[in-house]
């Protein structure tokens, strides 16, 4: 069974962690990763992201990701 375009999962992955420096995507202890979760869209994903975000804006070195999923999966459907 084919999922339609309509109802097609997107996943993405928002994770974030703290950065050893501002100059580089280098986490400073990644056994303390925060794995937020996995959303079947972007949209939902996108307000998981920005909650984390915002409850983390006072430590500069805190950052959080969007992985899209679905590109690593299946890397020819656009």
């Amino acid at each position: 069974m084919t999922p339609s375009s309509e109802n097609k999962q997107l996943l993405h992955l928002v994770f974030g962690g703290e950065l050893s420096n501002l100059e580089e995507v280098q986490f400073r202890d990644l056994d303390a990763l925060d794995i937020v979760g996995i959303f079947p869209d972007y949209a939902s994903a996108l307000a998981a992201w920005k909650g984390k975000a915002q409850a983390t804006v006072d430590n500069a070195h805190m950052r959080y990701f969007i992985v899209h999923m679905h590109r690593l999966l299946n890397p020819n459907d656009k």
